[in-house]
C-alpha cells in the first residue's frame, strides 16, 4: 500500500465548496490584494493566537524579515538562533541585515537549548549604552529568535526570562507551530513578535504563499504594516520597505480553513499517539519527545533512527512517504562559510541531522495506512536483526 507523506486534497475535499466560494467572490468583487477578508483574517488570527494584533504578509519568510526589522535589528547586529531548522530562519536574519549566530539544540526536542543561550550571553556579552554587545567584537545583539520546530514550542519560560534579564527582543519563528502551546500559552504570543507561514503544506496552509506576524505591541504592528507597503502609507515613505502584502483570495481561503484547524490538530495528535504506541518496542527508533509543558501540533512527525539513510530508501521503495528535515545544519551550509563554523562546533545538531526521518502524520490518514507505515519500519529492522 502506498502512503503519501502528505495529501492536501483529502483536507480540502470536505470544504471544497467553501473554498470555491472564496474564489468566486474574488472574481466578482475584483478585490485581489488586502481588502475585507484580509482585515478579518488579521483580527481572527490575532484572537486565535491571543495577541492584540496580527499583520498579514506575503510569506513566512517575509514575516521573519519584517518582524526582525520591526524589533529594530540593525545592519550588522547579531541574531541568536538555532542551526537545526528550515533555511528561511537564518536566511531571513541575513536579509534583515543581521548576522546569525547559532546555538546548539536539545537532543530530544530538537529545539534550541536555553542553557546554551544563557551561557553564551554571560560569557560573551555586556550591557552598554548601545544595548547588549559582544565584548570581543563590539557587535550589538539585535534579537533572539527561537524556532518552534516540527510543531513543538521551545521552552519559552526560560527564553523569555533570559531575554528579559538582558533586555533583548524575542522574535518567535512559529512557522511550523500555528496553535502550538507552551505552559498553555500559544505560539506567537510570547515574544515581541511571532511569525507564521501559510505555505500549503503547513497545518494551516493557504492555496499559495502567505504569512502573518503577531504582536501585542502596537508600534511593532505599525512598523510591519509600513514595511510591507514599501515602507510608507499611501505615497508618503519614511523608509524603503517591501512589497509583501497578503492576497485577498489567500486570506479568504485561510479564514475558511482556520475554523477547522483545531479539528485537524486532533487528527494529527491522534495519529501521533498511534505511532508512539506502535513503535514503542522498536529499539532502533525513538519517537518524538514532547515536553510536559508543551502541546504539539505535529507539523512533522520526526523519528530518530539507526541506519537512517537505508531506512529512508527502504520506505520509499515500499511506497511510504518520508523525508529528512534537515540533512545539513545551517552552520555547515556553503552560503554560511563566511561565519567561520566548522564541523564539530555544534555536535548535537550535527548528530541529529544524520538520525532524523519524518513519516506521514496528516490527520486524514486511515488506520490501514498508519499500520502500513509501522509495519514497513518494523520489516526494515527485522531484516537486520
Amino acid at each position: 500500500m502506498a502512503v503519501p507523506l502528505l495529501d492536501i486534497n483529502r483536507q480540502h475535499r470536505p470544504i471544497i465548496e467553501d473554498l470555491r466560494s472564496v474564489f468566486n467572490k474574488a472574481l466578482e468583487t475584483s478585490r485581489f490584494i488586502k481588502g475585507p477578508d484580509m482585515e478579518q483574517l488579521e483580527k481572527e488570527f490575532a484572537e486565535y493566537c491571543n495577541t492584540e494584533k496580527a499583520v498579514g504578509c506575503a510569506s513566512g519568510t517575509d514575516a521573519l524579515i519584517l518582524a526582525l526589522m520591526a524589533v529594530a535589528v540593525r545592519p550588522g547586529d547579531i541574531v541568536l538562533t538555532t542551526p537545526f531548522t528550515f533555511f528561511a530562519s537564518a536566511g531571513a536574519v541575513v536579509r534583515a541585515g543581521g548576522i546569525p549566530v547559532f546555538l546548539d539544540i536539545l537532543p530530544d526536542s530538537f529545539n534550541i537549548d536555553p542553557d546554551l543561550l544563557s551561557g553564551w550571553l554571560t560569557d560573551n556579552c555586556a550591557v552598554t549604552s548601545r544595548g547588549v554587545v559582544d565584548k570581543n567584537t563590539g557587535t550589538r545583539i539585535g534579537a533572539v529568535m527561537p524556532v518552534h520546530l516540527f510543531g513543538q514550542m521551545v521552552d519559552m519560560d526560560s527564553i523569555m526570562s533570559i531575554c528579559k534579564d538582558w533586555r533583548i527582543p524575542v522574535v518567535e519563528d512559529a512557522c511550523q507551530a500555528v496553535g502550538a502551546k507552551w505552559s498553555n500559552k500559544k505560539a506567537g504570543s510570547w515574544g515581541d513578535a511571532g511569525c507564521f507561514s501559510f505555505f500549503p503544506s503547513k497545518n494551516l496552509g493557504a492555496l499559495g504563499d502567505g504569512g502573518m506576524v503577531t504582536t501585542s505591541n502596537p508600534e511593532i504592528a505599525d512598523r510591519i504594516i509600513s514595511l510591507r507597503e514599501h515602507g510608507g502609507r499611501g505615497y508618503i515613505h519614511e523608509e524603503v520597505g517591501f512589497n509583501s502584502r497578503l492576497d485577498a483570495i489567500q486570506a479568504g481561503f485561510l479564514r475558511v480553513k482556520l475554523t477547522h484547524l483545531e479539528n485537524w490538530h486532533k487528527g494529527r495528535r491522534k495519529n501521533a499517539r498511534f505511532y508512539r504506541s506502535a513503535l514503542r518496542e522498536v529499539k532502533q527508533v525513538s519517537t518524538p519527545v514532547i515536553k510536559k509543558e508543551a502541546w504539539s501540533i505535529y507539523n512533522q512527525y520526526t523519528l530518530k533512527v539507526s541506519q537512517r539513510d537505508d531506512l529512508l530508501n527502504f520506505l520509499r521503495e515500499h511506497g511510504v512517504g518520508c523525508a529528512v528535515y534537515y540533512p545539513v545544519p545551517l552552520h555547515l551550509q556553503k552560503c554560511f562559510e563566511c561565519l567561520g563554523y566548522e564541523e564539530g562546533d555544534l555536535p548535537v545538531s550535527e548528530a541529529v541531522s544524520k538520525e532524523v526521518i519524518s513519516i506521514p502524520i496528516f490527520g486524514e490518514l486511515t488506520e490501514d495506512e498508519l499500520i502500513e507505515v509501522v509495519e514497513t519500519i518494523k520489516a526494515f529492522y527485522a531484516k537486520r536483526e
